[in-house]
């Protein structure tokens, strides 16, 4: 009776392990917020990391979070740090490209709990007297990524946050001077 317990189990395990494999190369998880003010003022909001106090739905999960700040005060080059507890883990983000009140792209490192590196990118397109803000993530699966991906959707995970964010930010876009 063991060894076809046994057996069943290592047949589930080799399907998992099939179907892991067969998944995606490549993970993107986009939001996206109406924001009555204009791109200039949301892409501001993203653009100077000291202003994402307001809106990180990450460092919310942390009050004891330790942030750093790196390299220019906005713009290109500039970096932000983090180090905080196992619902926020460890990492750095550097802005890499910022086309004024249009596009942003963020190099986002992961070092703890999982290494990985990813792209964050925000949009800002002019909706009549509204911006749209879309805020995406997107990069490489590996094999772990994979396998994680079969019991938990890094959508649904990423996606709530990424809406939460994008409230708050929405609210200081509207209320900023």
């Amino acid at each position: 009776m063991l060894i076809k317990i046994l057996i069943v189990l290592a047949i589930i395990v080799v399907v998992l392990l099939i179907v892991a494999a067969q998944k995606s190369d490549y993970f993107r998880v986009e939001r996206s917020i109406s924001v009555s003010a204009s791109p200039a003022a949301a892409f501001a909001q993203v653009n100077d990391f000291h202003k994402w106090e307001a809106w990180n739905p990450w460092a919310k999960m942390d009050p004891a979070i330790k942030e750093t700040y790196d390299g220019a005060p906005s713009g290109v080059g500039a970096s932000y740090s983090w180090s905080g507890n196992k619902n926020v883990g460890t990492g750095r983000m550097t802005l890499t490209e910022s086309r004024p009140f249009g596009q942003i792209k963020i190099r986002l490192e992961f070092l703890k709990p999982f290494a990985a590196t990813n792209t964050a990118e925000f949009t800002f397109k002019p909706d009549g007297n509204q911006t749209i803000v879309t805020w995406s993530m997107f990069g490489k699966s590996n094999f772990i990524c994979k396998l994680m991906g079969l019991f938990i959707s890094m959508d649904k995970m990423c996606g709530s946050q990424f809406e939460k964010g994008l409230a708050d930010l929405k609210k200081a876009a509207e209320t900023a001077p």
